[in-house]
């Protein structure tokens, strides 16, 4: 058995752990993506016609066109409905290399949206159990020993 110092002392060192490990892990994930700022349709048409588009992937599930500029920004614009086949003539007569999500890429692309925040949910539930746990821990050696 240990002593509830020494849980005490294994609980805090833990969460010490978490406290440092959880933002490096999250610049970690961060660092491999690319980050789009969003745009107007009407900035991403004045784009078109100066042509300073040089790449955009076309997402046809929720009609979003990813751009690469010729001066290295990223920016994402969105198109009206039933306009891609317009919007993607329209790109390659400008010089802009089109290619298109395939329906797998664009599903899991779509899908990805609204669970931005899961990760650190779990992580901040694991860390409040690991404090419920250690504070029982330690309330309960307490008990014993004053016996």
């Amino acid at each position: 058995m240990i002593s509830a110092r020494r849980a005490v002392h294994l609980t805090s060192t833990l969460l010490a752990c978490l406290a440092i490990g959880l933002p490096a892990y999250a610049r970690a994930a961060d660092e491999g993506t690319v980050s789009y700022e969003k745009e107007s349709e009407q900035a991403f048409r004045q784009q078109l016609a100066a042509r300073q588009i040089a790449a955009v992937t076309i997402n046809k599930r929720i009609r979003t066109l990813r751009l690469t500029l010729k001066d290295g920004r990223h920016v994402k614009a969105s198109y009206p409905a039933h306009t891609e086949p317009q919007v993607a003539r329209a790109l390659r007569r400008a010089g802009a290399k089109v290619s298109v999500l395939s329906k797998a890429q664009a599903e899991s692309e779509a899908n990805k949206a609204p669970r931005h925040h899961k990760i650190r949910y779990i992580l901040g539930g694991v860390v409040i159990a690991l404090v419920v746990i250690g504070g029982a821990v330690f309330l309960i050696r307490r008990r014993r020993l004053d016996y």
